[in-house]
This record gives structure tokens, sequence and C-alpha cells, in this order.
């Protein structure tokens, strides 16, 4: 007698892209997101082997779809630069983020210094940096976290004059400032704001348009600017 096996069908792992909720909380929040991952991106775009992304799921234990963190803005090394739907350490050779960046909220900051600040370290990103653009409950609004020995210590913080606050980053070798209570990226090597696309353009246009209000002026006085 021949004994039959019955075939239980091995239903596959499903590792979702998205949970359906909004991007951030609100639209300062998500001002901030896009002008983090905008600028990172311009910033490395010439680099093959850097990945910049954000609110993108990262997965970090294969076979458990929960075993998931999404960072707001997040930094990988080491690591083709192409898009993906979600990220999956074990599919990329165990590379995690070497930066991450959270735009926190009142009701975001429990898993931001929490759950998340935990996985983190746990996963070994080296740093951790967190911007409040309200000023709801971080006092200052920026905070950067390094790791060391598998713990969190707190960035040195630098007041520039005009009290523009200033934390380096090793690892992006640039430096995150807060002007005014707004977050911006500044490269110490060119002395310059990394501004996005859309800033670019916009301080395009308003330089031409400066410039040819000045050649009117100019021109009043019958004098041609072309001969200036």
């Amino acid at each position: 007698m021949t004994a039959s096996v019955e075939y239980i069908p091995v239903t596959p792992i499903e590792y979702p892209d998205e949970n359906g909720k909004p991007m951030a909380e609100g639209d300062i929040q998500f001002s901030y997101l896009a002008y983090g991952i905008n600028t990172l991106q311009i910033y490395f775009q010439n680099d093959p082997d850097v990945y910049v992304a954000g609110n993108l799921f990262i997965y970090y234990e294969k076979g458990y779809p929960e075993s998931v963190v999404a960072p707001d803005v997040f930094v990988v090394f080491g690591v083709e630069n192409r898009d993906r739907r979600s990220y999956k350490t074990w599919e990329e050779n165990n590379q995690i983020p070497n930066f991450v960046l959270e735009i926190t909220s009142k009701t975001t900051r429990s898993k931001d210094q929490g759950a998340k600040k935990g996985i983190y370290a746990f996963l070994g990103v080296r740093e951790y940096f967190q911007y409040d653009p309200t000023g709801d409950y971080l006092n200052p609004q920026l905070q950067g976290l390094q790791l060391v020995d598998g713990n969190y210590f707190p960035v040195a913080t630098n007041i520039l004059p005009g009290g523009t606050l200033s934390l380096s980053s090793e690892v992006l070798g640039l430096e995150l400032r807060l002007e005014a209570g707004k977050l911006r990226f500044y490269n110490p090597a060119t002395g310059q704001t990394l501004v996005t696309h859309e800033e670019e353009a916009t301080a395009r246009q308003a330089a031409e348009e400066k410039a040819q209000r000045l050649a009117a002026k100019v021109r009043e006085l019958n004098i041609d600017p072309d001969s200036l």
C-alpha cells in the first residue's frame, strides 16, 4: 500500500510597501522631510554606491515582516543607488542605514525617542538626528546622537555668530544647522547651504528679475547696461 502525502502549500511571506498612513503629520513636517530627501539625493547624486530615501519601509529580519521601521530620511553607504519599493537588509548585503533623520512632533515623539531609537541602536545606525520644526517638545529643536559601543551619545552642539545652531555629521561630512528655527544642511567644504532643485530655480529666477530691474534703471539714465 502506497501512503499518500498531503501537499500543504506554503504561503509566501508578504512585506508591504505601505501602511496607508500619510507620509508626515502635516505640511510643515512634510516640507522638511522632502527637503532632507531631495537635498541629500542631489548631494550624493554622482555616487552610485550611496542610497538616499525616506518614509520607506526597512525590513531588518527575513521572515518577520513585523520587524520593520520607516525613517523619515536615511542614507545607506555601500549599496546601489536605485529605486526601491522597500528596503530589505538581507537583499542588500546586510547593509543598514548609516544616517537617520526623523522630523518629529508631539504625536511621534514617543516612538522617535523610544522604539525607533532602540531599533536604530540595535541595527547599528551610526548617527540619529531629530528635528522638531514646530518646537513642541525638543529644546533645542535640532538634536543629534552618535552610536558608541552600542549606545547613543549626544552630538556636540556649536552656536555660530548670529545664534545659528550647528551639529556636525561625521557620516555625511555635512553640518545640520538650525537657522531661525529652520533646518538646513550645510557643506563646510564649499561654504554653501544645500538647496533643492525648486529652491535653486526660485533663487535663479529672483536673481534674473533683479538684474532686469537694475538694467531698466540703468537705461533710464541713458546708459546701455551691456556696455558696463
